[in-house]
This record gives C-alpha cells, structure tokens and sequence, in this order.
C-alpha cells in the first residue's frame, strides 16, 4: 500500500479542536485519503422540569449545537481540499457504534484521541481505548501529545523473539505498518527491539559460574542475529536498528523522548487468562509512553499493508 485511501477520525466528544484532528487531517492532505469524521456522542439529555413537563428548549439546543459543528467542521475541511464526510452519532454504547462504522467505511486507519483514565477505574473497567486495541480489525492510532501534526519521525517497536508474533507473522506486519506510515509523511523510520534477558532465568537462576555467563551472551547473540534478520529482510538501515537491553515499555518511553519520535507502531496480540488481566505492554504503552501509539494486529492489516515497500519496523 502506497497511500491511505480512506481515514476514520472518531472526534472528541466535546467538539473542542484535538490532536487526533490535527493528525488526522495532516495525514489525509498528505495521502490523499478520504476523511471520515464520526463523533460518537452521548445522547440529547431529555431534562424534566416537573412531574412530566419536559424542557423542550434545552433538548433543541443540544441537537443544534451538534448541527452547527457538523456543518462548520464540513465548511472548513472541505476548504482545505479533503474529501470528507462528518456525522455525529448519539449513542449509548460508543464501543459497540465505532466497531460498526469501522466494518461498515472499512478504513485504512481509525485514528483518536487518548482518553486518560485514572489508574484505579483502570484496574475495575477497561477503557474505550484498550477495547479498541484488543477488538478493532484495523490499525488504531492513538494520539496522544503531538509536536507536529505530521510526524517527523517514526519508530517501529518489534521482538523477534516472542512466539506468538513469529507464529503470527506480526512483526512483519509491523514494520510495513509502520513503513507505510513513514512513506507518506516522509518521515525516517527506525526500528526498536527491547530485549529482556530476565524471563530465561525466571528470576530465580543466580549468574555466579561461567557457564551462565556464557549461555547469557549466547542467548543475546541469538536474539541480536534474528533482530538483525528481521531488519535486513525489510531494508532498515544499520544506523536506524536500536537493540537495547531492559524492560519494553520504559525503554520505549525512554527511546522516544531521546530520538523526539513522533509515532510508536507496536502490535496487539490476543492474549487469555491472566495476560490478559494484566494487560499488554502495547496497553502499557499507551498510557506511559510520550507521543503517540499506532497499534496493529495481524489480522487487521495483513491484507492493507501486504505491498508496502520500504523499510522495517
């Protein structure tokens, strides 16, 4: 895939000008794409004054403020020459509404803004924004703090050492996910493993013969040589590979505000039982991590980026 050719932007709730529109609409200048714009709204609140009197007044106003947003949004991006549409969608189950619209537009890209929740309401209910990690069958970009609205620069966050990625093909994904993204804001790519030599030991084997240093260093050559495999079969130069020892998600954090990356592309994979209630670490991710998210999963993008030239994620 060379271009985008058709954007979900799912707008903020409030109307008010966002990152995710501004990403959003970058991106589809930038590609061409066609930009659907959804706001996905709760529904006109219906107030009661006293015993069945309703204020009719102040259920108009809220329908015509939404009106007047839809046609001021189509006034203004239609100037900047997109091929647009804008709809607000009153709904109770905002989850269920934005998957629909996704199957029913079949977008390259949903693209929203990130809903800070409190850590505590993360523990007892799943955001918005992790449901759509775990379920959409598209690539989701979570925007979060942007420096441009087109990014400059683009990293893609792989480990060619888990076994369900290499079974799934996603780090392949991955990166032509990330390839694409990076072609059409022409924007430099760079490619991230971070590798953690801990869970070989499970945490309770002690490094106190030579043997164990030995098996150390040859388990990170193994994981060095399939990082390096990877990134020569999709072409990313030697000096845009990052091979960093620690933990995922505080090296990603750390890689983005060194390297001032604009997009991290990491990918989801479907996970049971206690993984799953603890999360993964493109979950994590999304709440530690400065700048933005693009997630993809194996499924939702092996048929759009199955063609995309260029380099590896």
């Amino acid at each position: 895939m060379d271009r985008y050719r058709r954007l979900l932007l799912i707008a903020d709730r409030t109307l008010h000008p966002s990152p995710a529109m501004s990403r959003a609409v970058a991106l589809a200048g930038a590609s061409g794409a066609a930009l659907d714009v959804r706001v996905f709204a709760e529904p006109a609140p219906v107030v009661h004054l006293w015993e069945d009197k309703i204020d009719e007044a102040e259920y108009q106003r809220y329908l015509r403020h939404h009106r007047r947003w839809v046609a001021d949004q189509l006034e203004q991006l239609s100037g900047l020459g997109l091929d647009v549409t804008v709809e607000v969608v009153f709904t109770t189950h905002p989850q269920l509404d934005i998957l629909r619209c996704v199957q029913d537009l079949q977008p390259d890209l949903l693209i929203k803004d990130v809903t800070l929740e409190p850590l505590l309401k993360r523990v007892f209910v799943t955001p918005l924004d992790c449901h759509l990690l775990r379920e959409c069958p598209v690539p989701v970009h979570l925007v979060n703090q942007i420096r441009y609205s087109l990014p400059h620069r683009v990293v893609a966050a792989v480990d060619p050492f888990d076994p369900a990625g290499m079974a799934s093909g996603l780090n392949d994904t991955i990166i032509r996910s990330a390839s694409a993204l990076a072609i059409q804001c022409d924007a430099p790519l760079h490619l991230l493993y971070a590798y953690d030599l801990t869970p070989a030991f499970n945490g309770d084997a002690p490094l106190v013969s030579g043997w164990g240093a030995d098996f150390v260093e040859s388990l990170r050559e193994s994981m060095h040589r399939a990082f390096i495999d990877l990134a020569e079969r999709h072409g990313v130069p030697p000096e845009r590979r990052h091979f960093v020892m620690g933990l995922p998600v505080p090296v990603i954090s750390e890689f983005v505000e060194q390297y001032l990356a604009d997009v991290v592309v990491m990918g989801t994979v479907h996970r049971t039982g206690l993984d799953r209630w603890l999360g993964s670490n493109t979950e994590r991710a999304l709440y530690s991590v400065p700048g933005s998210l693009l997630a993809v999963g194996h499924a939702a993008s092996e048929t759009r980026t199955g063609d995309a030239a260029g380099m590896a994620d």
